[in-house]
C-alpha cells in the first residue's frame, strides 16, 4: 500500500464540480466572444445574441419545442398520476403485470427504437384510417407524452406508495365526498410530485432529439434538430449564445423550485 496521504475530500468534490460543469462555463464564456470562431477569443461582444433575436429558424424552433414540451408534460402528468392510483390503489387487477411493464418500458428502451416503432405505427394508422395526417407537431407530442408518461409515473407512483390513506379516511368520516377528498387533500399532497413529474417529462421533451427525428415532418423542426442540423455545418457562436440562455432558463426554473418547496415547508412547519 502506498504511504501517501488521501487526496482531501474538498479536492475530490471540486474536481467533480470542474468536470461536470467546466465545459458548460467555457461554452457561456465564448457565448460572448466578438470572433466568429468559437475557440479563439476576439474580445467581448453581445452581437451574436443579437444575431440569435434575429434568427426566425432558431426562434421558430424554439417556440415549437415549448409548446410541445409543455402540452406533452402536462398530459404525461394526468395519465401518468391515472395509472400511478391504479397501480397502487388497484393492487390487484388482471393485467396487472403486463400494464405495468408495458407503461414502464420507455425506461429501459433504446430511444432509436421507440423513434422507429412509434414512425411505423404513425404511418401504419394513416394508411388505416387517415390519421395522423403525415407527421408534425402532433406526432411529435404523441412521441413525447409516451416517454414522458413513463417518468411521471414513476415519481408519482413513489409519493402515493408513501400517502398516509388515513388523511382521506379522515376526510370522509367528516363528510367529504371521494371528489372533494382527493382535490381538496390527495392532490395537494401529491402536488411536489406533480411539480416534479412535469419538469422532468418537459425537460425530456425539450431536450430530445432521436424520438422527434423519426417522428417530425417538413415545417416541424424542433430546436434540437435545428442545432443539430446547424452544428453539422460547424458550430456557430449563435448556438454558444442560445445554449446560454437555455442554462439561465433551467437555472431560474431550478432556484424557483427549490424556493416554492422551501417556502411550502416552512407554512407546513407553521
Amino acid at each position: 500500500m502506498s504511504g501517501r496521504p488521501p487526496m482531501p475530500l474538498t479536492t475530490l468534490l471540486l474536481f467533480g464540480y470542474a468536470f461536470l460543469y467546466g465545459p458548460i462555463a467555457v461554452l457561456i464564456f465564448f457565448s460572448f466572444n466578438e470572433s466568429r470562431l468559437v475557440a479563439v477569443w476576439g474580445g467581448f461582444s453581445l452581437k451574436w445574441y443579437a444575431e440569435l433575436a434575429g434568427n426566425q429558424r432558431i426562434l421558430d424552433a424554439a417556440l415549437l419545442s415549448l409548446g410541445i414540451a409543455a402540452f406533452s408534460a402536462s398530459v404525461a402528468v394526468v395519465l401518468g398520476t391515472a395509472a400511478a392510483y391504479a397501480l397502487v390503489r388497484f393492487r390487484r387487477f388482471r393485467g396487472r403485470t403486463l400494464f405495468s411493464g408495458l407503461l414502464l418500458a420507455p425506461l429501459v428502451m433504446p430511444d432509436i427504437i421507440i423513434g422507429l416503432s412509434l414512425l411505423l405505427l404513425f404511418v401504419w394508422l394513416e394508411g388505416l384510417i387517415g390519421w395522423p395526417a403525415g407527421r408534425g407537431g402532433l406526432t411529435i407530442a404523441i412521441a413525447h407524452i409516451t416517454v414522458g408518461l413513463a417518468y411521471t409515473t414513476v415519481v408519482i407512483r413513489a409519493r402515493l406508495s408513501r400517502f398516509e390513506r388515513e388523511l382521506e379516511d379522515a376526510a370522509a368520516d367528516l363528510g367529504a365526498t371521494p371528489f372533494a377528498s382527493f382535490r381538496q387533500v390527495t392532490l395537494p399532497l401529491l402536488a411536489p410530485a406533480l411539480a416534479a413529474g412535469w419538469l422532468l417529462a418537459f425537460t425530456l421533451s425539450l431536450d430530445d432529439l432521436v424520438v422527434a427525428s423519426f417522428v417530425s415532418g417538413p415545417g416541424s423542426t424542433t430546436l434540437p434538430i435545428a442545432i443539430f442540423s446547424s452544428v453539422r455545418l460547424g458550430v456557430s457562436p449563435q448556438i454558444n449564445a442560445l445554449a446560454t440562455l437555455l442554462v439561465v432558463a433551467v437555472a431560474l426554473v431550478a432556484g424557483l423550485a427549490g424556493w416554492l418547496l422551501q417556502r411550502r415547508q416552512r407554512l407546513d412547519v407553521q
